[in-house]
């Protein structure tokens, strides 16, 4: 049996991969709350911990941000299994996606919390993982999608 949407798997596994190691690398190497300026003042590694979603929003709300990552990550592993072919896009959109549900979903059913690392002071931007990332660019994926689907302006509407 061949597997559909390839990509799409290939894509959720890496980056969730990708994610993992550089979490435990960071964990294992940084204090919490230590801090190591790659560009001083623009882009540092910053250990931290977050108990809520992106961005902090929802802090303390673990509980309730486990059960949503895990419905996700089911529900992108139905679109995987059950859907026709995805196109480029949305292999990608959707990979990077639940890649980065179940990154972060670890974390929080196994520790309680996500790990941050990833800290772009130039614009006072609130510390994230590559999780964060992925699923920041899968929506953009998608949006790329959903625009290349959208009908042409110059076709006749019925």
């Amino acid at each position: 049996m061949r597997l559909k949407n390839r990509l799409f798997w290939i894509i959720s596994v890496s980056s969730f991969v990708i994610d993992q190691l550089t979490k435990l690398l960071v964990v294992k190497t940084f204090e919490l709350g230590e801090t190591l300026p790659l560009l001083p003042g623009i882009f540092h590694f910053t250990y931290v911990t977050n108990t809520g979603a992106a961005f902090s929003i929802l802090s303390g709300k673990v509980e309730w941000l486990r059960w949503l990552s895990l419905a996700v990550s089911l529900g992108l592993i139905a679109i995987g299994l059950f859907s026709p072919l995805l196109n480029l896009w949305e292999e990608l959109g959707y990979g990077l996606i639940l890649g980065g549900a179940i990154g972060n979903g670890i974390d929080r059913f196994a520790l309680g919390y996500v790990v941050d690392f990833l800290d772009f002071r130039l614009i006072n931007f609130p510390v994230f993982n590559l999780a964060d990332s992925c699923i920041s660019i899968g929506v953009i994926c998608l949006l790329v999608s959903s625009l290349q689907k959208t009908p042409n302006s110059t076709q006749k509407h019925r």
